[in-house]
């Protein structure tokens, strides 16, 4: 995440993105420590903040949705800093994170950690899409079913 820094180089803080995304980040974890969070549960809320994104981010959103269900069906979906991702045993795999939310000029396809992605001594943990292809869409078939395994 990037912070704010005014002309003389002071830090200033957050931008209003980041802290929203922080607020939306304690509040997911509130709400699974309330409920005992199923894949059904996940799915909901996913698929709930996908249909709240404009239209461009929200039709990337529910393909990719299709894609990373299909080839990952032991991910389980859940939202992470607000935005819809997938885990395996509580750790976040992948994620999809709308242009709209930073107001970027493209979309992010991005990989944490549990993914199973690494290739020698450095490898992309995130992609910038801007149209989902049907190449393209092969290719995130692709990552997904690795990131996975």
């Amino acid at each position: 995440m990037a912070t704010k820094k005014s002309t003389d180089n002071k830090f200033e803080g957050f931008s209003d993105e980041e802290r929203a995304a922080m607020k939306e980040h304690a509040q997911e974890l509130k709400k699974a420590a309330r409920r005992n969070a199923s894949k059904a549960d996940g799915e909901k809320d996913v698929l709930a903040k996908i249909a709240e994104m404009p239209e461009q981010d929200r039709v990337m959103g529910e393909r990719l949705h299709a894609i990373i269900t299909a080839n990952g069906p032991e991910l389980m979906p859940k939202l992470w800093y607000g935005q819809p991702a997938y885990a395996r045993d509580g750790k976040v795999v992948c994620y999809f994170q709308g242009a709209y939310k930073f107001k970027a000029r493209y979309a992010t396809l991005g990989f944490d950690e549990a993914a199973n992605l690494d290739d020698g001594t450095m490898w992309p943990t995130s992609f910038a899409l801007t149209e989902l292809t049907d190449e393209v869409e092969a290719q995130i078939a692709e990552l997904i079913k690795r990131a996975a395994s």
